[in-house]
């Protein structure tokens, strides 16, 4: 069975509070009756599970920021204002929607974190570092796919550090910020796609509708089943569905 985004951020999560984040090495020497590894032990892991319970209390915004669901939720609200549809689908539809596709979507990178980070750190072969590491890079690489450069070279501008030579060298400082930016940016232009035929509908019916001298119908009643009609011709789910998914090919 393929471990969940969840399975994954939290195992992210815990490999990135190793003991040596949580040391601080510049620290002066204590006191001499001050037994140092008494102390260690029995603070030790109460601090490393309060910073973990902080990491879990925002992990979930941060795991779907990262993914591809910022993006799908996105296109699918502008599906549902173009129909003008204030109650179907509801949003607790189009969200659970989302997470299914983000999974779906995800399923390659949180493979390959599994194998190469989750599997031998959770075996003991390797270290918290060293794993963080490993799982940090499928998704570093997914998102720098979908980033675009402009973007990119804005928060490198921003933190004034040098342009990197590969991928490897950016940090997820700056791979995070700039892959949301496009991913809205990208949902955006997606939505603008989708509200075009509804808008076009919109306006067709008002225009014969003022042109019959009915002032007082609304157009919206007259619009929403011929949109309505429209969308389900066309197949109007598999084509969102299948757009969003060939976007992250």
């Amino acid at each position: 069975m393929r471990p969940s985004l969840g399975v994954i951020g939290l195992a992210l999560g815990a490999m990135f509070l190793s003991s040596d984040a949580l040391a601080a090495p510049g620290a002066p020497t204590p006191p001499a009756m001050l037994d140092v590894g008494t102390v260690a032990q029995s603070w030790g892991p109460q601090i490393k599970l309060l910073a973990i319970l902080s990491i879990l209390s925002i992990l979930p915004a941060i795991v779907l920021t990262m993914t591809s669901f910022t993006r799908t939720v996105i296109v699918l609200s502008f599906v549902k204002q173009g129909l003008g549809t204030s109650q179907s689908p509801p949003s607790q539809v189009l969200v659970g929607i989302a997470i299914f596709v983000t999974i779906f979507t995800m399923a390659p990178v949180t493979s390959q974190i599994a194998k190469d980070a989750y599997e031998p750190y959770a075996a003991g072969k390797i270290s918290e570092q060293v794993a963080f590491d490993r799982g940090a890079a499928p998704l570093r690489s997914f998102m720098l796919r979908q980033t675009r450069e402009a973007d990119l070279a804005l928060f490198y501008e921003a933190s004034r550090t040098p342009l990197p030579k590969t991928e490897e060298e950016v940090p997820l400082r700056i791979a995070v910020p700039a892959f949301v930016v496009s991913e809205l940016t990208t949902a955006f232009q997606m939505g603008v796609m989708v509200l075009l035929p509804f808008l076009i509908i919109d306006l067709i019916v008002a225009s014969v509708l003022m042109s019959l001298g009915m002032m007082m119908m609304p157009p919206s009643s007259v619009s929403l089943p011929l949109k309505l009609l429209l969308f389900v011709s066309v197949d109007g789910w598999h084509l969102v569905i299948g757009s969003l998914l060939r976007s992250y090919g």
